[in-house]
């Protein structure tokens, strides 16, 4: 069964049109291609059950360069969720795909990620493979995998355990300091799942 999602155009004012639903990840991001090409406005695809974006478009430049981007792959939605709205809160752009297809088609549109997340709800093998993956097409953003009790991913820059949000939020904020402008809060957190 594949998820829905909104397709939308930013409007020279900043109000964001609707202008179509589709089902499927990989049919949200051949519409946004599309509709990417006939404006230079900012689109985007949106999650419907998160109220989350799932891929952006057009993202001015400037725009894209106000906050820090993580990118996330979650097991578990709501963990994710949970997650991003941490970091959300902390002033960071947050991505969150579901599974290891997803991010295969999402970082296809946007690949300007300061650091790469990978949860915990998998197998060790399944999150090893997401690491090795990411490390081969983005040598140099660093992967923190947060880990069950007794876990650790090889290939991953920092593990921590999933339980211990302290720790791994102090080594985002460690390795992505906010510009000092930053208000934290404002940032779009952005969510997504697989097919």
């Amino acid at each position: 069964m594949h998820r829905v999602y909104e397709i939308f155009e930013v409007l020279p004012n900043g109000t964001p049109q609707r202008v179509r639903v589709v089902g499927g990840l990989d049919s949200a991001k051949i519409v946004l291609q599309e509709l990417a090409k006939r404006t230079r406005n900012e689109c985007f695809a949106l999650d419907p059950k998160t109220r989350q974006v799932v891929i952006q478009m057009n993202v001015p430049r400037q725009k894209w360069r106000t906050t820090k981007h993580i990118f996330q792959i979650t097991y578990d939605e709501e963990a994710g969720v949970q997650r991003a709205d941490l970091l959300k809160a902390h002033g960071y752009s947050v991505v969150s795909v579901i599974g290891n297809d997803a991010p295969k088609v999402a970082l296809s549109s946007i690949q300007d990620y300061d650091l790469f997340i990978v949860g915990h709800a998998a197998p060790e093998e399944t999150r090893r493979e997401m690491v090795a993956w990411l490390k081969t097409q983005y040598p140099t953003v660093k992967v923190l995998a947060v880990n069950a009790p007794d876990q650790r991913v090889l290939g991953a820059d920092y593990n921590v355990r999933e339980n211990d949000s302290d720790r791994w939020l102090r080594i985002v904020t460690q390795q992505l300091p906010n510009s000092p402008n930053d208000q934290g809060p404002n940032n779009a957190s952005t969510s997504c799942a697989g097919p």
